[in-house]
């Protein structure tokens, strides 16, 4: 329980359903919303390798990019998330209708503590990871020819923006909570496991996924950009940290009510269930 409380998964976990609510949106809406950019994240990463298995020919290349990898994982992430809120806005709407609060309101409350950690990992991982990964391309990589023509301004835009989007998104328009800074750990490893995929491409395909990590450019340059995205992905986690503590502390009249009027229901429920007993 201890180790778990490190990723901020402590028993019992998320009691206020803070991973499955909005201080804008009903958890009806909120799935809704996950659900339709999980959908829209997992088509494009489909149509991508679709595209290279049958136009381009370099399909093989596609799980050595770090922007596909995250894409990956913020569309598991939705998936996730769209489904666990979705689940609550059902049981929600029958405490509401019958008086009675079936436990847990999500699956996740229940599930093992392993579960629980790699899902607050996962969650800290898509609120900064894409943002990472946009800053990284626009900055670095993009040219003229990122957009040249309609397949690339979709898959450039698709995984280079409304990644972010989806991101902000988690952000400001819900009520997950702050990660704890431990969680930067398997972050940090996360990205360093990186560099091991993306030595290995060059090993056995014969290239860099990322022209910057090439040795031979520099061992000063390699590890300037090295260190230089990891300090960027410390600061973004920090920035992210500093946004949703703003947006908790903004909005916490909305978050509060939704606690107050959960617990209400918890105690009328345990009132009547004890009535009856009697």
């Amino acid at each position: 329980m201890a180790v778990a409380g490190l990723f901020g998964a402590s028993q019992p976990f998320d009691a206020s359903c803070a991973l499955v609510s909005s201080p804008f949106l009903s958890p009806a809406w909120l799935a809704g919303v996950r659900l339709v950019l999980a959908f829209y994240m997992t088509f494009t990463l489909l149509f991508v390798l679709i595209w290279e298995i049958t136009r381009t020919h370099n399909a093989n290349q596609f799980f050595s990019f770090f922007t596909e990898l995250t894409g990956i994982g913020l569309a598991a992430y939705l998936w996730q998330s769209g489904s666990q809120t979705a689940i609550y806005a059902l049981r929600s709407r029958r405490a509401a209708a019958t008086g009675v609060v079936s436990k847990p309101l999500y699956p996740l409350q229940s599930w093992p503590k392993t579960l629980q950690v790699l899902h607050m990992i996962l969650l800290a991982s898509i609120r900064t990871f894409p943002i990472l990964v946009t800053i990284v391309f626009w900055t670095l990589l993009a040219s003229a020819h990122s957009l040249r023509n309609t397949f690339l301004r979709y898959n450039n835009v698709s995984l280079h923006t409304i990644n972010t989007l989806c991101a902000l998104f988690e952000i400001f328009g819900t009520n997950t909570p702050l990660a704890t800074w431990f969680t930067l750990v398997p972050l940090s490893i996360i990205l360093c496991g990186y560099l091991g995929v993306a030595y290995i491409t060059h090993a056995t395909q014969g290239f860099y996924p990322y022209a910057f990590l090439d040795p031979e450019k520099g061992s000063a340059k390699l590890a300037g950009y090295i260190i230089g995205i990891a300090v960027a992905e410390i600061i973004i986690f920090s920035l992210v940290q500093g946004l949703v503590w703003l947006r908790t502390r903004l909005l916490r009249k909305r978050t509060t009510d939704g606690k107050v009027a959960n617990m209400v229901q918890l105690k009328e429920s345990d009132h009547e269930l004890g009535q009856r007993a009697a």
